[in-house]
């Protein structure tokens, strides 16, 4: 398929800037496809999607966190650079994105934090790599830092929320406390899965009432989510690696609720992917799978996502689940009826086609 396929003219007043007053009041369009010629389309509130999900249904979460990825520092000449933290490695190790007005060099030392609290990192060297198996990175090479003590004790003190490249303003307390899910638990992540954005403790709790069964996943998201796709032919895109768990209790949640003829539903594409990667890959590991029109889902039936950057592989995801006319009408009704897009934006339920 073409890159050009996947296409769509947003008008920029329909980028959410900001999270709406209350997680639940943001639109959900209910996407009900039959077939490919079938197609309905219900606006509804965030809320209703309680009404969306029946007694039996596995719902699952990824419990991400959110980390002060975005550092500010200098080198010793004085240059600025800025750091974008990929992955944490070990207690005192990373890999970081450095943009800088030069390469940074291996030995070299930068300083982070204020000036009465300078804190020395050490480049150890270049990376291309985003795996454990050494396969290439598809976006900006990393270099591992060395930091004098714990990295994330150091990253909570000094950094920044590094939130997407289409909001334009610099994060505030607000977004501290939006820009993460109520589900978030294991720090890794450097954008958050962002339909998860749309649940309070509250509406999780009505699930449970009703008899929703709830689990949940790990799929630290890189930033290489952001990264475009840039080959006309999509099948020669390099997908970015990111780390996933799949806890045994959820395993077997899956596993039971397949065999019994339940429902799993998954808030959110990162939720999906590592749901879908295990399946090949195992309960754990670095995942580049890059699903695309043609894929074959061995076990999510449902999915609640937001809306997508035109030309995205997120996209992409959505077209392979749903199919890609409905996603191409339902995005065009969406922005006709001035629903917010991208990460404050509002939300789906989509099936999976048939």
């Amino acid at each position: 398929m073409q890159l050009s396929e996947f296409d769509y003219e947003l008008p920029e007043d329909l980028i959410a800037q900001f999270p709406l007053d209350s997680r639940t009041s943001s639109r959900l369009l209910d996407v009900n496809a039959s077939s490919s010629s079938s197609l309905h389309l219900d606006d509804l509130i965030f809320s209703d999607i309680v009404g969306l999900l029946k007694k039996g249904d596995l719902i699952i979460f990824n419990d991400t966190k959110v980390i002060p990825a975005r550092v500010f520092g200098h080198k010793d000449s004085g240059g600025k650079v800025e750091l974008l933290v990929e992955r944490i490695l070990s207690e005192r190790t990373l890999l970081s994105q450095i943009r800088a007005s030069k390469p940074a060099q291996p030995n070299s030392i930068i300083y982070i934090g204020s000036e009465d609290n300078s804190i020395p990192i050490k480049v150890i060297e270049r990376k291309h790599i985003t795996s454990a198996n050494d396969q290439p990175s598809a976006i900006s090479p990393f270099y591992l830092l060395e930091f004098p003590d714990n990295c994330l004790d150091i990253l909570n003190q000094v950094g920044e929320l590094p939130l997407p490249p289409y909001i334009s303003h610099q994060a505030t307390e607000e977004d501290i406390k939006r820009y993460q899910t109520v589900v978030a638990k294991n720090p890794g992540a450097v954008a958050a899965p962002t339909a998860g954005l749309h649940f309070d403790d509250a509406l999780i709790q009505q699930f449970k009432n009703n008899g929703v069964e709830i689990a949940y996943v790990t799929l630290h998201v890189g930033a290489g989510t952001f990264t475009p796709v840039r080959a006309e032919n999509i099948t020669e895109h390099q997908m970015h690696f990111e780390r996933y768990s799949i806890p045994t209790k959820t395993r077997e949640a899956i596993q039971l609720a397949k065999a019994e003829g339940r429902r799993v539903i998954c808030v959110g594409t990162t939720s999906l992917r590592a749901v879908e990667s295990a399946v090949k890959m195992g309960d754990s590991g670095d995942t580049n799978l890059f699903i695309t029109p043609g894929y074959s889902f061995g076990v999510v039936d449902a999915l609640i996502t937001n809306f997508h950057l035109p030309k995205s592989t997120l996209l992409m995801l959505v077209s392979a689940f749903a199919g890609t006319d409905t996603i191409r009408k339902a995005y065009q009704h969406a922005i006709e009826n001035k629903y917010r897009f991208f990460s404050y934006g509002d939300a789906m339920f989509l099936k999976k086609f048939k």
